[in-house]
């Protein structure tokens, strides 16, 4: 996944709505794409850093072996300091890398054709 370059914004930057909206004409649209990406790369970083801290977990689990375990510490901080998903979704929509379509429009748009 993208996220490892780390090339999203990691604070909040401001953004021009028309310039969002230009790839939709509607910036509802526009971003309730980028909510909808922004929620599929949450998913599947969540489900990574899962993976990732299994391979710590053990059925014995006292409060000296939490502590100290550095690595999964680690692993915790570097997905901490990640950008948001919403930052990537959104960078990914504006250098068009996000597949999208609206059905209603196609079909609205084919019944206008005839």
């Amino acid at each position: 996944m993208e996220y490892k370059k780390g090339d999203a914004p990691l604070t909040t930057v401001s953004r021009d709505t028309a310039e969002i909206s230009k790839k939709t004409g509607n910036i509802y649209e526009a971003l309730a794409i980028v909510a909808k990406r922004a929620d599929q790369m949450g998913l599947e970083i969540k489900e990574e850093l899962t993976s990732k801290l299994e391979e710590f977990a053990s059925s014995t689990d006292n409060l000296e072996e939490i502590f100290e375990n550095r690595e999964q510490i680690e692993i915790s901080r570097f997905y901490e300091r990640l950008p948001k998903p919403t930052a990537f979704a959104l960078k990914e929509f504006m250098e068009d890398k996000t597949y999208f379509r609206n059905p209603a429009k196609e079909a609205s748009e084919e019944q206008d054709e005839k």
